[in-house]
């Protein structure tokens, strides 16, 4: 069992804690465990996975070639978030290397990162989403900026399309906010979404499988700030995380069949964490977007809410481990006849 985790993206650190939360569920009796980490530079690192693994692992130890895996029969579990991560490239490379992974293939990987393209494939479905516009550094003005502003209204939302955990993503209310916002949004992105900001509860549904996913009950996340920062995922910023929401049963149901139905639209396997916004006096439940790597911990929603369905911490990475083996086989037997 190889456990991939740090990267070159801003959530390298958020990649550490789940990390270290991982290597410390799995039965090392029946797996032998190397943690392979990826620095900030793009090395790679075989690392001592008892370092840090109280909090955050450490990235570290023997360099690695880049792209070598351990001799035999080898499953991989990429924890590994936003760019060069969880968006199909380091799934891309595991297709070449012949080896099993856990979670989604190239293509769903890099559509659910992509934000934009993650909308315009719902919107032709006509899967119910907020208003929004996806721009690409190169279009921007003042002058189309003031249009978007003015079809969508503020407050708004400004993040780049393709990163996640909150990071870059911004909340105005006038158009020097709005300026700002883009500038910090572009750090990270040369595609950015502006969304308009609604009164809604932040519903999520976990799901898990392959050719016949189910989902979780709903869970639901209150901010402890104006919105679900990256404060409060992950910096103890007094987010509450409701499991199971309290919701009305029709709600629930349709939360999770939506769920179903946008996981298999985007051609997720193994684990995605689908999140909604919900209007209660409005137009309902709306896809706000889709993880395919969702935060890991014990305390992550992703785990609580499956724990709430009657799988615990240890079987979920069991299933997803088992899943990732019948999926490669599957594409070997593919493959092979080709």
């Amino acid at each position: 069992m190889v456990v991939l985790f740090g990267g070159r993206s801003a959530e390298h650190d958020v990649s550490r804690i789940t990390a270290a939360e991982v290597v410390a569920a799995l039965d090392s009796e029946r797996f032998h465990i190397t943690a392979l980490g990826i620095d900030r530079s793009g090395e790679w690192w075989r690392s001592d996975v008892a370092a840090g693994a109280q909090g955050a692992l450490t990235v570290g130890g023997e360099r690695w070639q880049a792209g070598t895996l351990p001799d035999g029969e080898v499953v991989v579990l990429p924890l590994l978030h936003g760019p060069l991560g969880e968006d199909g490239t380091v799934q891309g490379l595991l297709e070449v290397l012949d080896v099993a992974y856990v979670g989604s293939s190239v293509l769903a990987s890099a559509l659910c990162m992509d934000k934009a393209m993650t909308k315009t494939v719902l919107g032709g479905m006509g899967i119910a989403q907020v208003a929004h516009r996806a721009l690409r550094q190169s279009q921007l003005s003042t002058t189309l900026l003031s249009q978007v502003a003015e079809e969508l209204g503020f407050p708004a939302f400004v993040k780049p399309a393709n990163m996640g955990s909150s990071v870059g993503v911004t909340k105005v209310s006038s158009m020097r906010q709005l300026l700002d916002a883009v500038d910090h949004a572009l750090r990270y992105d040369e595609w950015i979404l502006i969304e308009e900001a609604v009164n809604a509860r932040e519903i999520e549904v976990a799901v898990l499988g392959d050719h016949t996913p189910r989902a979780s009950v709903p869970g639901e996340i209150v901010p402890g700030h104006e919105f679900y920062d990256y404060d409060d995922k992950y910096l103890g910023g007094g987010a509450d995380l409701v499991v199971p929401a309290i919701l009305p049963q029709p709600v629930a149901d349709e939360a999770r069949s939506l769920s179903l139905q946008v996981f298999e639209a985007l051609r997720c396997s193994g684990m995605a964490r689908v999140d909604f916004l919900y209007e209660e006096q409005g137009r309902g439940l709306l896809v706000s977007e889709v993880n395919t790597i969702p935060g890991f911990t014990p305390f992550s929603m992703y785990p609580k809410l499956w724990a709430a369905s009657g799988v615990s911490y240890p079987e979920l990475l069991l299933e997803l481990i088992d899943l990732a083996q019948q999926r490669h086989a599957r594409r070997r037997r593919t493959t092979d006849r080709a």
